[in-house]
């Protein structure tokens, strides 16, 4: 029977954890105070250190919190980054998306600095300033960077916040491991996606939706300990969802692997998710890192990063590409139907007649990989750090005082 207005805007019977308002997907405001309270806060991965190889070399980054950096590998091998802002008049320095500058010149005023973030030269300086003004007084704003857990290039806005070391805690123990030796990207791909980051990381936080994937139902949810994989989570809102091996040979078209990685069973599959929105995916031959970079409550741009060994050979290369292009490539199996999915939600989230909606967390199978668990968890973080309930975030629900009843 189809429910009638009154009834699609009552909550399910469920404990307020089990559930969010949809509104935490759409609102303007709840996403500026995001930026504010969560990304301005945490640290964030920018980019992998095999991306800018040599000195000199560098990336641009749109932080989350809206900041625009630059990431840049010194003379003297150290990572660092700072605000692609010019202190002169504000102007953005470095337009490309990625290259090699010995030397950074503000394109206004042909302000220059080198790759340690100093001044060098100010045009006409003597003449404009005297000696009111030093080189010394106006360099590049640093950000702190920090390059670890996998060569990823890390970075934190906010001076006064933990090390990443303490921000990620125990979370990656499963994988580090596996992460000894130096690795190198090989796949990038990027897609912006009209939906909100937390429903792509919902996606990657629950298991449930191997529905959704053709591919996996038959390499993985049918062999025995699939449903068995236990949900951990950690501080900060971080959680892993196990390990297990898939049978890739259940696949009438796969074939035979003949690269592994390094401690990793054949067939092995271990998933962390770091909040607020990035995910280690190790899986047979090939690590994979999903980024998500909200540029407003409801679009993102969505990083993918394919990485093998440093040290592979051009045949080892191939085989890696070969599995992360029949699995996560563009044209693979289970990127594209993510996307669909993602996508689907951010159509009706934005529907301005599903703002009575809530979203079910509510599924219990004992931390088990269908248990939303993990979802729950990173709500609870995230209810913390905005100081919001995520199942009534503009306390207009009226259902803050009944959580006992519920």
């Amino acid at each position: 029977m189809s429910r009638n207005a009154m009834q699609w805007a009552q909550r399910p019977k469920f404990p307020p954890t089990h559930y969010v308002d949809s509104r935490v997907y759409t609102s303007e405001e709840i996403f500026r105070e995001e930026q504010e309270k969560i990304f301005n806060k945490v640290w964030i991965i920018a980019c992998h250190e095999s991306e800018i190889p040599n000195a000199y070399d560098y990336r641009t980054f749109r932080h989350p919190g809206g900041q625009n950096l630059i990431i840049i590998r010194g003379d003297d091998n150290q990572v660092r980054a700072f605000y692609n802002i010019c202190p002169h008049r504000g102007n953005v320095i470095l337009y490309d998306p990625s290259g090699n500058a010995k030397r950074m010149t503000c394109i206004f005023h042909a302000w220059s600095f080198d790759c340690r973030g100093n001044c060098i030269d100010i045009s006409r300086g003597k003449e404009g300033y005297q000696d009111r003004l030093s080189l010394q007084d106006v360099g590049l704003r640093e950000v702190r960077c920090e390059v670890g857990y996998g060569g990823f290039v890390w970075v934190n806005v906010d001076d006064n916040a933990c090390t990443l070391k303490e921000y990620i805690g125990d979370a990656l123990s499963m994988l580090e491991p596996h992460m000894q030796e130096p690795l190198e990207v090989f796949h990038y791909h990027k897609a912006i996606v009209n939906t909100n980051y937390k429903l792509w990381h919902d996606t990657n936080s629950e298991f449930y939706h191997d529905f959704m994937h053709y591919f996996n139902r038959i390499t993985g949810m049918l062999q025995p300990g699939y449903f068995d994989r236990k949900y951990v989570g950690y501080p900060n809102g971080h959680a892993s969802v196990g390990s297990m091996e898939i049978k890739y040979d259940k696949y009438e078209g796969s074939k035979d692997r003949k690269v592994g990685w390094p401690g990793l069973a054949p067939g092995g599959w271990i998933l962390i998710d770091i909040f607020p929105g990035m995910t280690y995916n190790l899986r047979t031959s090939v690590l994979r890192m999903d980024t998500a970079i909200p540029l407003g409550p409801n679009k993102v741009i969505i990083e993918f990063r394919g990485l093998g060994l440093k040290r592979d050979t051009p045949e080892m290369r191939a085989e890696r590409i070969f599995d992360h292009n029949m699995i996560w490539g563009p044209f693979g199996r289970n990127l594209h139907e993510d996307l669909l999915g993602v996508h689907g939600q951010g159509i009706a989230m934005r529907d301005e007649r599903t703002d009575s909606r809530w979203v079910l967390h509510g599924r219990e199978e004992n931390m088990t990989i269908h248990d939303e668990g993990g979802m729950r968890h990173y709500y609870a973080e995230w209810s913390r750090r905005m100081g919001r309930p995520a199942y009534d975030p503009f306390g207009d629900r009226g259902i803050a005082g009944k959580a006992a009843a519920a």
